[in-house]
Protein backbone atom coordinates (compact mmCIF):
# COMPACT_ATOMS: atom_id res chain seq x y z
CA UNK A 1 0.00 0.00 0.00
CA UNK A 2 1.05 3.80 -0.61
CA UNK A 3 2.47 5.61 2.26
CA UNK A 4 -0.76 7.22 4.17
CA UNK A 5 -3.21 4.91 2.40
CA UNK A 6 -6.82 5.33 3.70
CA UNK A 7 -8.54 4.31 0.83
CA UNK A 8 -9.60 0.43 0.82
CA UNK A 9 -11.92 0.87 -2.32
CA UNK A 10 -12.85 3.52 -4.86
CA UNK A 11 -16.85 3.92 -6.20
CA UNK A 12 -17.09 3.89 -9.62
CA UNK A 13 -19.58 6.05 -11.37
CA UNK A 14 -20.38 3.87 -14.36
CA UNK A 15 -21.80 5.31 -17.71
CA UNK A 16 -25.00 6.74 -16.09
CA UNK A 17 -26.85 6.91 -12.82
CA UNK A 18 -30.17 6.38 -14.77
CA UNK A 19 -31.93 2.86 -13.93
CA UNK A 20 -33.70 2.77 -17.22
CA UNK A 21 -30.38 3.70 -19.27
CA UNK A 22 -28.57 1.00 -17.23
CA UNK A 23 -30.83 -1.66 -18.13
CA UNK A 24 -30.29 -0.85 -21.71
CA UNK A 25 -26.78 -0.80 -21.67
CA UNK A 26 -26.53 -4.15 -19.23
CA UNK A 27 -28.30 -5.91 -22.19
CA UNK A 28 -26.35 -3.91 -24.89
CA UNK A 29 -23.45 -5.08 -23.15
CA UNK A 30 -23.54 -9.06 -22.24
CA UNK A 31 -24.95 -8.96 -26.05
CA UNK A 32 -21.30 -7.56 -27.34
CA UNK A 33 -19.51 -9.52 -24.58
CA UNK A 34 -21.72 -12.91 -25.70
CA UNK A 35 -20.43 -11.93 -29.32
CA UNK A 36 -16.67 -11.40 -28.70
CA UNK A 37 -16.07 -14.41 -26.90
CA UNK A 38 -18.06 -16.64 -29.12
CA UNK A 39 -16.42 -15.14 -32.33
CA UNK A 40 -12.66 -14.56 -30.73
CA UNK A 41 -12.85 -18.45 -28.94
CA UNK A 42 -14.58 -19.55 -32.73
CA UNK A 43 -11.19 -18.46 -34.57
CA UNK A 44 -8.82 -19.96 -32.12
CA UNK A 45 -10.53 -23.01 -32.63
CA UNK A 46 -11.22 -23.04 -36.10
CA UNK A 47 -7.05 -22.20 -36.45
CA UNK A 48 -5.82 -24.95 -34.36
CA UNK A 49 -8.47 -27.36 -36.03
CA UNK A 50 -7.53 -26.15 -39.60
CA UNK A 51 -3.70 -27.81 -40.78
CA UNK A 52 -4.41 -25.23 -43.89
CA UNK A 53 -3.95 -22.31 -41.35
CA UNK A 54 -1.17 -23.69 -40.34
CA UNK A 55 0.78 -20.43 -41.59
CA UNK A 56 2.16 -17.91 -39.43
CA UNK A 57 -0.65 -15.24 -40.33
CA UNK A 58 -3.01 -17.03 -38.55
CA UNK A 59 -0.96 -18.64 -35.79
CA UNK A 60 -0.48 -14.58 -34.62
CA UNK A 61 -4.58 -14.02 -35.63
CA UNK A 62 -5.64 -17.25 -32.95
CA UNK A 63 -3.52 -14.90 -30.56
CA UNK A 64 -4.60 -11.80 -30.66
CA UNK A 65 -7.94 -13.24 -30.68
CA UNK A 66 -7.21 -14.99 -27.62
CA UNK A 67 -6.12 -11.76 -26.17
CA UNK A 68 -9.01 -9.94 -27.20
CA UNK A 69 -11.41 -12.29 -25.34
CA UNK A 70 -9.44 -12.27 -22.21
CA UNK A 71 -9.16 -8.09 -22.62
CA UNK A 72 -12.79 -7.81 -22.78
CA UNK A 73 -13.30 -10.16 -19.57
CA UNK A 74 -10.77 -7.89 -17.68
CA UNK A 75 -13.36 -4.85 -18.55
CA UNK A 76 -16.75 -6.42 -19.12
CA UNK A 77 -17.84 -8.75 -16.22
CA UNK A 78 -17.35 -6.09 -13.68
CA UNK A 79 -19.11 -3.52 -15.84
CA UNK A 80 -22.22 -5.53 -16.35
CA UNK A 81 -22.29 -6.67 -12.42
CA UNK A 82 -22.04 -2.90 -11.65
CA UNK A 83 -24.93 -2.39 -14.09
CA UNK A 84 -27.33 -4.36 -12.32
CA UNK A 85 -25.69 -3.31 -8.67
CA UNK A 86 -26.53 0.13 -6.72
CA UNK A 87 -23.69 0.61 -5.06
CA UNK A 88 -20.46 0.40 -7.74
CA UNK A 89 -17.59 -0.73 -5.56
CA UNK A 90 -13.82 -1.97 -6.58
CA UNK A 91 -11.06 -2.95 -3.76
CA UNK A 92 -8.04 -1.06 -4.58
CA UNK A 93 -6.43 -4.78 -4.91
CA UNK A 94 -8.68 -5.46 -7.68
CA UNK A 95 -9.13 -1.87 -9.17
CA UNK A 96 -4.85 -2.43 -9.65
CA UNK A 97 -5.27 -6.20 -10.78
CA UNK A 98 -7.67 -4.60 -13.49
CA UNK A 99 -5.41 -2.18 -14.61
CA UNK A 100 -2.31 -4.73 -15.31
CA UNK A 101 -4.62 -6.62 -16.93
CA UNK A 102 -5.97 -3.96 -18.99
CA UNK A 103 -2.68 -2.70 -19.79
CA UNK A 104 -1.13 -5.83 -19.88
CA UNK A 105 -3.34 -7.25 -22.90
CA UNK A 106 -4.11 -3.88 -24.44
CA UNK A 107 -0.04 -3.43 -24.25
CA UNK A 108 0.15 -6.99 -26.25
CA UNK A 109 -2.22 -6.26 -28.65
CA UNK A 110 -0.36 -2.99 -29.73
CA UNK A 111 3.58 -5.64 -30.56
CA UNK A 112 1.25 -8.16 -31.81
CA UNK A 113 -0.38 -5.45 -34.45
CA UNK A 114 3.31 -4.71 -34.98
CA UNK A 115 4.73 -8.43 -35.35
CA UNK A 116 1.53 -9.31 -37.82
CA UNK A 117 2.44 -5.80 -39.85
CA UNK A 118 6.09 -7.51 -40.31
CA UNK A 119 4.84 -10.88 -40.89
CA UNK A 120 2.47 -9.53 -43.57
CA UNK A 121 5.57 -7.79 -45.35
CA UNK A 122 7.82 -11.01 -45.26
CA UNK A 123 4.51 -12.69 -47.09
CA UNK A 124 4.12 -9.97 -49.53
CA UNK A 125 7.99 -8.56 -50.28
CA UNK A 126 9.62 -11.31 -49.71
CA UNK A 127 7.54 -14.14 -50.52
CA UNK A 128 10.18 -17.00 -51.56
CA UNK A 129 11.96 -16.33 -48.05
CA UNK A 130 8.56 -16.44 -46.51
CA UNK A 131 8.79 -19.75 -44.45
CA UNK A 132 12.28 -19.74 -43.45
CA UNK A 133 12.11 -15.90 -42.39
CA UNK A 134 8.80 -16.93 -40.32
CA UNK A 135 9.88 -20.02 -39.10
CA UNK A 136 8.22 -21.68 -35.69
CA UNK A 137 11.10 -20.27 -33.49
CA UNK A 138 11.01 -16.87 -34.51
CA UNK A 139 7.04 -17.10 -34.29
CA UNK A 140 7.74 -18.09 -31.10
CA UNK A 141 9.94 -15.32 -30.26
CA UNK A 142 7.66 -12.36 -31.85
CA UNK A 143 4.92 -14.07 -29.54
CA UNK A 144 7.42 -14.13 -26.43
CA UNK A 145 8.47 -10.35 -27.09
CA UNK A 146 5.04 -8.94 -27.55
CA UNK A 147 3.87 -10.37 -24.11
CA UNK A 148 7.49 -8.93 -22.43
CA UNK A 149 6.61 -5.67 -23.78
CA UNK A 150 2.87 -5.86 -22.60
CA UNK A 151 3.99 -7.02 -18.82
CA UNK A 152 6.92 -4.52 -18.79
CA UNK A 153 4.14 -1.49 -19.65
CA UNK A 154 1.57 -2.90 -17.08
CA UNK A 155 3.79 -3.37 -14.65
CA UNK A 156 5.11 0.55 -14.56
CA UNK A 157 1.42 1.65 -14.71
CA UNK A 158 0.46 -0.58 -11.62
CA UNK A 159 3.98 0.33 -9.65
CA UNK A 160 3.15 4.12 -10.27
CA UNK A 161 -0.44 3.70 -8.43
CA UNK A 162 0.64 1.71 -6.30
CA UNK A 163 3.34 4.19 -4.90
CA UNK A 164 0.83 6.95 -5.02
CA UNK A 165 -0.71 8.18 -1.82
CA UNK A 166 -4.50 8.18 -1.86
CA UNK A 167 -6.31 9.49 1.36
CA UNK A 168 -9.35 10.55 1.09
CA UNK A 169 -11.71 11.41 -1.85
CA UNK A 170 -12.19 8.14 -3.79
CA UNK A 171 -14.81 8.26 -6.89
CA UNK A 172 -13.60 7.39 -10.24
CA UNK A 173 -16.06 8.84 -12.97
CA UNK A 174 -15.66 6.01 -15.02
CA UNK A 175 -16.60 2.53 -15.05
CA UNK A 176 -12.87 1.02 -14.93
CA UNK A 177 -10.07 1.55 -13.26
CA UNK A 178 -7.42 3.54 -15.35
CA UNK A 179 -4.66 5.79 -15.10
CA UNK A 180 -5.90 9.40 -15.66
CA UNK A 181 -9.03 9.17 -12.83
CA UNK A 182 -6.66 7.47 -10.30
CA UNK A 183 -4.10 10.21 -10.99
CA UNK A 184 -6.85 12.76 -10.69
CA UNK A 185 -7.63 11.29 -6.69
CA UNK A 186 -3.81 10.94 -5.88
CA UNK A 187 -3.43 12.89 -2.57
CA UNK A 188 0.00 14.77 -4.01
CA UNK A 189 0.92 16.70 -7.07
CA UNK A 190 1.28 13.99 -10.13
CA UNK A 191 2.14 16.29 -12.94
CA UNK A 192 5.05 14.24 -13.41
CA UNK A 193 3.81 11.37 -12.97
CA UNK A 194 1.33 12.10 -15.80
CA UNK A 195 4.04 12.97 -18.30
CA UNK A 196 5.03 9.63 -17.89
CA UNK A 197 2.00 8.18 -18.36
CA UNK A 198 2.04 9.97 -21.50
CA UNK A 199 5.01 8.85 -22.48
CA UNK A 200 4.41 5.39 -21.55
CA UNK A 201 0.82 5.22 -23.41
CA UNK A 202 0.91 8.01 -25.51
CA UNK A 203 4.15 7.30 -27.02
CA UNK A 204 3.94 3.92 -27.73
CA UNK A 205 0.58 4.33 -29.21
CA UNK A 206 1.32 7.02 -31.42
CA UNK A 207 5.27 5.47 -32.62
CA UNK A 208 3.54 2.15 -33.43
CA UNK A 209 0.33 3.39 -35.34
CA UNK A 210 2.95 5.56 -37.74
CA UNK A 211 5.13 2.48 -37.79
CA UNK A 212 2.09 0.73 -39.08
CA UNK A 213 0.97 2.91 -41.10
CA UNK A 214 4.17 3.05 -42.94
CA UNK A 215 4.86 -0.68 -43.23
CA UNK A 216 1.26 -1.06 -44.66
CA UNK A 217 2.27 1.91 -46.71
CA UNK A 218 5.42 0.15 -48.08
CA UNK A 219 3.96 -3.16 -48.63
CA UNK A 220 0.60 -1.75 -50.56
CA UNK A 221 3.06 -0.18 -52.36
CA UNK A 222 5.00 -3.29 -53.51
CA UNK A 223 1.97 -5.20 -54.56
CA UNK A 224 2.57 -2.60 -58.21
CA UNK A 225 4.64 -5.89 -58.97
CA UNK A 226 2.27 -8.60 -58.13
CA UNK A 227 -0.47 -10.41 -60.12
CA UNK A 228 -4.26 -9.28 -60.34
CA UNK A 229 -5.38 -11.96 -57.76
CA UNK A 230 -2.38 -11.69 -55.38
CA UNK A 231 -2.72 -8.00 -55.45
CA UNK A 232 -6.35 -8.42 -54.11
CA UNK A 233 -5.22 -11.31 -51.77
CA UNK A 234 -3.08 -9.20 -50.29
CA UNK A 235 -5.51 -6.02 -50.39
CA UNK A 236 -8.06 -7.58 -48.93
CA UNK A 237 -5.69 -9.22 -45.99
CA UNK A 238 -3.65 -5.45 -45.50
CA UNK A 239 -7.09 -3.70 -45.26
CA UNK A 240 -9.00 -5.67 -42.52
CA UNK A 241 -5.18 -5.26 -40.62
CA UNK A 242 -5.24 -1.31 -41.18
CA UNK A 243 -9.13 -0.92 -40.25
CA UNK A 244 -8.51 -3.11 -37.21
CA UNK A 245 -5.09 -0.61 -36.37
CA UNK A 246 -7.33 2.45 -36.67
CA UNK A 247 -10.41 1.22 -34.79
CA UNK A 248 -7.26 0.01 -31.67
CA UNK A 249 -5.06 3.18 -32.07
CA UNK A 250 -7.15 6.34 -33.08
CA UNK A 251 -9.00 6.39 -29.26
CA UNK A 252 -6.03 5.33 -27.39
CA UNK A 253 -3.88 8.32 -28.98
CA UNK A 254 -6.47 10.79 -28.25
CA UNK A 255 -6.58 9.12 -24.39
CA UNK A 256 -3.11 9.18 -24.04
CA UNK A 257 -1.87 11.98 -26.07
CA UNK A 258 -2.88 14.97 -24.44
CA UNK A 259 -2.23 16.82 -20.96
CA UNK A 260 -3.62 14.84 -17.76
CA UNK A 261 -7.43 15.57 -17.43
CA UNK A 262 -10.27 13.66 -17.17
CA UNK A 263 -12.75 14.61 -19.68
CA UNK A 264 -16.25 13.29 -18.84
CA UNK A 265 -16.22 11.81 -22.57
CA UNK A 266 -13.29 9.76 -21.24
CA UNK A 267 -15.14 6.77 -20.47
CA UNK A 268 -17.06 6.74 -23.90
CA UNK A 269 -13.87 6.76 -25.63
CA UNK A 270 -12.80 3.65 -23.43
CA UNK A 271 -16.15 1.38 -24.25
CA UNK A 272 -14.96 2.23 -27.70
CA UNK A 273 -11.13 0.11 -27.59
CA UNK A 274 -12.40 -2.45 -24.74
CA UNK A 275 -16.16 -3.39 -25.60
CA UNK A 276 -16.43 -2.73 -29.11
CA UNK A 277 -12.73 -3.32 -30.85
CA UNK A 278 -12.24 -6.36 -29.04
CA UNK A 279 -15.83 -7.57 -31.49
CA UNK A 280 -15.02 -6.19 -34.34
CA UNK A 281 -11.59 -7.63 -34.77
CA UNK A 282 -12.56 -11.21 -35.48
CA UNK A 283 -15.72 -9.72 -37.71
CA UNK A 284 -13.58 -7.49 -39.57
CA UNK A 285 -10.80 -10.32 -39.67
CA UNK A 286 -13.01 -13.25 -40.86
CA UNK A 287 -15.50 -11.16 -43.10
CA UNK A 288 -12.27 -10.20 -45.51
CA UNK A 289 -10.86 -13.65 -45.11
CA UNK A 290 -11.93 -16.44 -47.39
CA UNK A 291 -9.75 -19.08 -46.25
CA UNK A 292 -11.00 -18.65 -42.71
CA UNK A 293 -14.49 -18.67 -43.42
CA UNK A 294 -13.72 -21.85 -45.82
CA UNK A 295 -12.33 -23.56 -42.96
CA UNK A 296 -15.44 -22.82 -40.37
CA UNK A 297 -17.77 -23.95 -43.09
CA UNK A 298 -15.94 -27.07 -42.88
CA UNK A 299 -15.62 -27.30 -39.20
CA UNK A 300 -19.20 -27.00 -38.92
CA UNK A 301 -20.29 -29.07 -41.39
CA UNK A 302 -17.94 -31.96 -40.15
CA UNK A 303 -19.52 -31.10 -36.56
CA UNK A 304 -22.57 -31.31 -37.87
CA UNK A 305 -22.70 -34.51 -40.28
CA UNK A 306 -21.31 -36.14 -36.37
CA UNK A 307 -23.88 -35.22 -34.66
CA UNK A 308 -26.17 -36.82 -37.29
CA UNK A 309 -23.98 -40.14 -37.85
CA UNK A 310 -24.33 -40.26 -33.76
CA UNK A 311 -28.01 -39.56 -33.82
CA UNK A 312 -28.67 -42.33 -36.10
CA UNK A 313 -26.87 -44.98 -34.16
CA UNK A 314 -28.66 -44.49 -31.13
Amino acid sequence: MGQNNNVTEFILLGLTQDPAGQKVLFIMFLLIYIVTIVGNLLIVGTVIASPSLGSPMYFFLAFLSLMDAVYSTAILPKLLTDLLCDKKTISFTACLVQLFVEHLFGGSEVFILVVMAYDRYVAICKPLHYLTIMNRQVCILLLVVSWAGGFAHALLQVISVYLLPFCGPNVIDHFACDMYPLLGLACTDTYFLGLTVVGNNGAMSIVVFILLLVSYGIILNSLKTHSQEGRRKALSTCSSHIMVVVLFFVPCIFMYVRPVSNFPIDKYITVFYTVFTPMLNPLIYTLRNMEIKNCMAKLWCKMFTKDIKRDSHH
